[in-house]
């Protein structure tokens, strides 16, 4: 069979950094950031459960799917922001990792057996699935989706397709990698180029760009003074005043008429045959309390605030749900994913979960919720519903 020219041609690639060797030192050094990020990333998953709007995000639970503890407050935006930042600092490594195997793509014939055929179409899942995830995660962080599909759906199954095929070509390669690894980098082939840079030059221009990535990230998680170093945060810019810290969608965005925030908003308790609406006055006149409390997003920036309101128990009490195994937390959005949440017993009933009517001494701003909004510790901030109406307490 004629190998045809171009690309599918080894003289094409003319470097003589390429080579089994250099490409498993980029794979030891790119393993635990994904390790880290394939982690955290399922752990998230764990944390959206038990759902949204009342149904599941992912039609097949996660093996390991747990009650996601209330404590300690900051667990969400630790193990998410470890997500995203190891996330992205691993994508300058996965770059050059390809470029160092991209040959390997091209190769001529494709298969040269069925088990070779077996071969390249799990190296054709894991790339396939490594770049799908790369691409979506980081246009999620810019809070910009150009698809028709639910992102947490798709980069879920994404991961596990990429986990998958990740252990098989691990254990596929083993031995390929330790001789790599016996035999250092060798001779490079009669048709290699004159190098223009050292193997050392370019594992260094990886570690610097991975440094710069997270450095220009890090500062959304981080929050503080940092965050205006965040540059590619789409939310690091912050305004003055109580109500000045980043929002995920303002009002506007979310379609909430202004209209229904206004004195003749009542929130709705429900429990059975249990009924029970409060105005905001009347809500304000209960035993209130103060907490300071994080909300972390799956984007990968945190900001904390000191939040006051009516703990979620209380308002559980008041229609005999204290036993309840869950809350259907609705919102005055009219429609979307974050338009409502289900908190499970454990995390409704935790001391610190508030439906939240002020923030840093002052009344929440339209959009942060107001008239009142859910903030619970510990969880994504998705759950942190906005402009609540109603709460349905399983009977």
């Amino acid at each position: 069979m004629r190998t045809p020219p171009g690309p599918f041609r080894p003289t094409f690639w003319r470097s003589p950094l390429r080579g089994p060797w250099l490409t498993t030192l980029l794979g030891a050094l790119l393993l635990p950031g994904v390790v880290v990020v394939a982690v955290t990333g399922f752990l998230s998953e764990a944390a959206y459960e038990p759902s949204l709007g009342g149904n599941a995000i992912v039609p097949v639970a996660l093996p390991l799917t747990f009650g996601w503890p209330t404590s300690p407050p900051w667990l969400y935006a630790l193990t998410q922001g470890l997500h995203v930042n190891a996330g992205l600092a691993v994508v300058p490594l996965l770059l050059a990792k390809l470029w160092s195997v991209v040959p390997k793509l091209f190769a001529w014939p494709p298969a040269r057996s069925p088990a070779a055929l077996v071969e390249r179409l799990s190296i054709a899942l894991l790339v396939g699935s490594a770049l799908f995830e790369l691409v979506t995660g980081v246009t999620n962080m810019q809070n910009w989706y150009p698809w028709g599909f639910n992102f947490v759906v798709a980069h879920y199954y994404g991961a596990v397709v990429f986990v998958a095929a990740l252990v098989a070509h691990v254990v596929v390669k083993l031995p390929t990698m330790r001789r790599a690894w016996r035999d250092r980098p060798g001779t490079p082939p009669a048709h290699a180029a004159e190098p223009t840079i050292t193997r050392r030059g370019l594992l260094g221009l990886v570690g610097a760009g991975s440094a710069a990535v997270l450095l220009a990230n890090v500062g959304e998680t981080i929050g503080g003074p940092l965050r205006a170093t965040a540059l590619l945060a789409p939310r690091r810019a912050t305004r003055p005043g109580p109500n000045g810290f980043p929002v995920n969608k303002t009002a506007a965005a979310a379609r909430v008429d202004p209209a229904l925030t206004g004195p003749g908003w009542r929130l709705l308790l429900v429990h059975g045959d249990a009924r029970r609406e409060l105005s905001r006055d009347e809500l304000l006149a209960l035993d209130q309390r103060t907490e300071t409390l994080p909300i972390a997003c799956v984007e990968g920036w945190t900001t904390t605030q000191e939040w006051e309101g009516v703990p979620l128990a209380a308002l559980a009490e008041l229609v005999g749900a204290g036993d309840a195994g869950d809350v259907l937390v609705e919102s005055l959005q009219p429609r979307g994913v974050l338009r409502a949440a289900t908190l499970s017993h454990r995390q409704f009933s935790a001391e610190p979960s508030l439906l939240a009517l002020r923030v840093n001494g002052v009344d929440l701003s339209l959009d942060h919720g107001f008239p009142a909004r859910i903030v619970v510790p510990a969880l994504p901030g998705v759950h942190a519903t906005k402009w609540v109406s109603t709460m349905t307490f399983a009977a």
